[in-house]
């Protein structure tokens, strides 16, 4: 029996519509499941990896495996609606809320991270192309540090 959960924030409802609709345009199908996936990537701040996500989901749906938010986590990512942040001490986090690359704040302790309101990584990036030739076609840009919470308790 599940359990009803109050309805998500005005943002975050835009978010799943938004991932909906890919999904649906894509010819996929929005299971329970899946919308719970949405639910959670669209109203975390906290870019939950994909193991904070099943745990999330099996509450509500016992049944679900951890391959099908794996599935769905790679569906939303071919279709640019979520970002897959890599770690080498963390893995994989993803963030649903802006599904596009901006620059990230990482603690290196607790592993939390920080989306601050910083001017876009796109003027970064196009001035990398035109200082190095490169055509960019992606970038990543995060700062690594100790987050609020970690510096007062060291």
């Amino acid at each position: 029996m599940s359990k009803r959960r109050p309805a998500p924030p005005q943002g975050n409802q835009q978010r799943i519509e938004e991932m909906t609709q890919a999904l649906r345009e894509a010819g996929q199908r929005v299971t329970p499941q899946r919308l719970a996936v949405l639910k959670i990537l669209a109203g975390s701040s906290e870019h939950p990896s994909v193991e904070k996500i099943y745990e999330q989901v099996a509450r509500e749906f016992p049944t679900t495996s951890l391959a099908t938010v794996y599935k769905t986590l790679t569906m939303l990512k071919s279709l640019n609606q979520v970002l897959e942040l890599g770690f080498a001490h963390w893995g994989s986090r993803y963030d649903g809320k802006t599904p596009h690359p901006h620059p990230h704040a990482v603690c290196l302790r607790c592993g939390a991270i920080a989306d601050p309101d910083m001017p876009p990584a796109e003027d970064m990036a196009r001035e990398m192309a035109r200082r190095s030739g490169y055509r960019i076609d992606a970038h990543q840009l995060d700062f690594f540090g100790l987050c609020p919470r970690c510096q007062k308790k060291a």
